[in-house]
C-alpha cells in the first residue's frame, strides 16, 4: 500500500439513523434544548420557561387519565365529502392524508377512563388532524359522548384544541355547534358535572359552542381563545389590540374562563373539582360503578 494513501484522510461513514430516536426537543418559546425524557416527566412542559407543547389525542389521554385506564369509544364512524369540496385539492386527499399522520379517522378521539381512580367520560380534540377542525364527525361523536355520559351517570371531561369549523364541509359543520349543545343538556339535566380544558389552540365555532358551555372552564397557559383571530379583529376594528389578548390569563382576568391550570398540576386540579361537583350532584365517586364506566 502506498504510504501516501494509508495516511489519506478517510471520509466519515454515513450510518443510517433513521431508526434511532430523537433524543432532545428545542422549546418553541425559549429555545432551550431539553431532553426528551425530561420533557415527558413534566407532561410536555418546558421545565425551564413553562411553555406547554401542543399534544396529539392519544398523548393528551397519556397526560390525562390513569395509565391503562383508557377505552375507547370512537372511530367507528368516518368523514364523508358530501359536497364534493375542492379547493387546492379534494377533500377525500386532504381526509387521507390527516388520518395516515394522525392515525384517526377524524380530529376526536373518546372514551371513558378513571382519573385519580374517578371514573370519566373524556372527549380529546387533535390539533393534529386538519387543525383540529369541528365537521360532522367531530360533533357526533362529542354527542354520542355526551348521551352516553349521561347514560352511564359519568363525568365528561373535554378537551378542546381547534381553529374551528371545517370548511369542507359547509353548513353541516356549522350544525354541529347547536347538535353538541344539545347533547350536552342530558349532562346539566341529571345534574352531572361537564369540564372543559381550553388548550392552544381553541378558536372559531368550537369556542362558540360546546367549548365554552361547561360548568367549569380550565385553560392551558398561554393558550390562544377566541372565536376570530386577533389579526382579523384588529383588521376589522382598525385599532391595536391589548397585549396579550385572547391569551389564556386575559380571558380569566375579564371572566371568560374559571380557572388557568398549569397541566403538570391538572390531574390533581381536576379531581378536587370532579369530587366537589360530583357530591354536588349527589354522587360520591366511589359510588360510581367502574365496570359501567369502562365498558
Amino acid at each position: 500500500m502506498a504510504l501516501d494513501k494509508f495516511f489519506r484522510r478517510r471520509r466519515p461513514q454515513t450510518t443510517e439513523t433513521t431508526d434511532l430516536p430523537e433524543l432532545w426537543s428545542k422549546c418553541p418559546s425559549c429555545k432551550e434544548n431539553i431532553y426528551n425524557k425530561d420533557l415527558e416527566q413534566e407532561r410536555y412542559v418546558c421545565p425551564k420557561c413553562s411553555f406547554h407543547h401542543r399534544l396529539g389525542a392519544a398523548r393528551r389521554i397519556e397526560v390525562l387519565l390513569d395509565e391503562g385506564s383508557f377505552v375507547r369509544r370512537s372511530g367507528d364512524i368516518h368523514p364523508v365529502d358530501v359536497l364534493n369540496f375542492v379547493d387546492t385539492e379534494t377533500y377525500p386527499e386532504r381526509l387521507l392524508r390527516a388520518q395516515r399522520k394522525t392515525g384517526q379517522p377524524d380530529a376526536i378521539l373518546t372514551g371513558t377512563g378513571r382519573l385519580l381512580e374517578i371514573p370519566v367520560m373524556a372527549a380529546v380534540m387533535d390539533f393534529e388532524f386538519s387543525g383540529g377542525s369541528m365537521g360532522s364527525v367531530v360533533g357526533e361523536e362529542i354527542s354520542r359522548a355526551a348521551e352516553a355520559a349521561a347514560e352511564l351517570h359519568l363525568p365528561l371531561l373535554l378537551v378542546a384544541a381547534s381553529g374551528g369549523a371545517r370548511m369542507q364541509e359547509s353548513a353541516l359543520s356549522l350544525m354541529q355547534m347547536a347538535k353538541t349543545t344539545v347533547a350536552l343538556e342530558t349532562l346539566s339535566a341529571r345534574g352531572l358535572p361537564y369540564i372543559s380544558i381550553l388548550t392552544d389552540p381553541t378558536t372559531g365555532g368550537v369556542t362558540a359552542s360546546f367549548a365554552t358551555i361547561a360548568d367549569v372552564i380550565v385553560a392551558e397557559p398561554g393558550a390562544l381563545i377566541g372565536f376570530a383571530g386577533p389579526r382579523v379583529i384588529q383588521q376589522t376594528i382598525r385599532q391595536n389590540l391589548p397585549e396579550g389578548f385572547q391569551r389564556a390569563e386575559f380571558l380569566l382576568e375579564h371572566g371568560m374562563v374559571d380557572m388557568v391550570t398549569d397541566r403538570r398540576e391538572q390531574r390533581a386540579v381536576l379531581h378536587s373539582l370532579l369530587s366537589v361537583l360530583l357530591r354536588q350532584a349527589g354522587t360520591h365517586p366511589s359510588q360510581i360503578s367502574t365496570s359501567e364506566a369502562v365498558r
